[in-house]
C-alpha cells in the first residue's frame, strides 16, 4: 500500500485551510485517511503550521512519500532536515549527539529567519498606517480648510451689503418736492 503524506482541503470556497494527513494515495483527496498529523493555513501571513513532528519524522522514516506541498511545509518546519540527519547516524557519519547539535543550530537560524520576516511585515503594516493617517491628516485639513472657505465666503454673500449714508438734507428735499409736486396738483 503506498501511502503518501498530502494536504486534506477544508474551509470554503476562496478561504481554504488543509489537514496534513497520511493517506493511502489511492484513496480520494478529501476522503479516507491513516493519520492526521497537523494543519496548514495559507491565509495568514506568514502561513500558520501545526503539526506533529514526533509523528511525521515516524511516516518519513517508515517510507511515507509527501507531496509537493507537504514536502515544502516539512522542510519549512525542520522534519526532512532531522531526517537527514538521523540517516546520516544510520550511516555512520557522525554520531547522534553531533546530529543533534547540527538540527539545534539549524533550528536556531530558521526561527531567527522567521521572527525577522515577522518583524519585517509588523514593520510595514506600521509604517503603511501611519502613511495612511499622514495623508487621511492632510486631506482632512484640505477639507477643513475648503469649508471654512466655504463659509466665509456665504457669511459674506449673506451679510447686507453696506448702506450708504444719506445726508439729512437730501430726505427732506425729496419730501419737499414731494410735496411741491402735489400742491402744484
Amino acid at each position: 500500500m503506498p501511502v503518501k503524506i498530502r494536504l486534506q482541503r477544508h474551509g470554503r470556497k476562496r478561504y481554504a485551510f488543509y489537514h496534513i494527513v497520511v493517506a493511502d494515495s489511492r484513496a480520494p483527496r478529501d476522503g479516507r485517511f491513516i493519520e492526521r498529523l497537523g494543519s496548514y493555513n495559507p491565509n495568514t501571513n506568514p502561513a500558520s503550521i501545526i503539526l506533529n513532528f514526533d509523528r511525521a519524522l515516524h511516516w518519513l522514516t517508515v517510507g511515507a512519500q509527501p507531496t509537493d506541498t507537504c514536502n515544502a511545509i516539512l522542510s519549512y518546519e525542520g522534519i526532512l532536515m532531522k531526517k537527514h540527519l538521523l540517516d546520516g547516524v544510520k550511516k555512520g557519519a557522525f554520531d547522534e549527539a553531533e546530529a543533534e547539535k547540527r538540527y539545534a543550530d539549524w533550528k536556531v537560524k530558521k526561527e531567527a529567519q522567521i521572527q525577522a520576516k515577522k518583524d519585517r511585515l509588523a514593520n510595514e503594516k506600521n509604517l503603511t498606517s501611519k502613511e495612511r493617517l499622514e495623508i487621511e491628516i492632510k486631506i482632512n485639513a484640505e477639507k477643513a480648510e475648503a469649508i471654512a472657505k466655504k463659509k466665509s465666503d456665504a457669511i459674506a454673500a449673506a451679510r447686507p451689503a453696506p448702506v450708504e449714508e444719506v445726508s439729512e438734507e437730501a430726505p427732506e428735499e425729496v419730501v419737499e418736492d414731494s410735496a411741491d409736486d402735489v400742491a402744484a396738483e
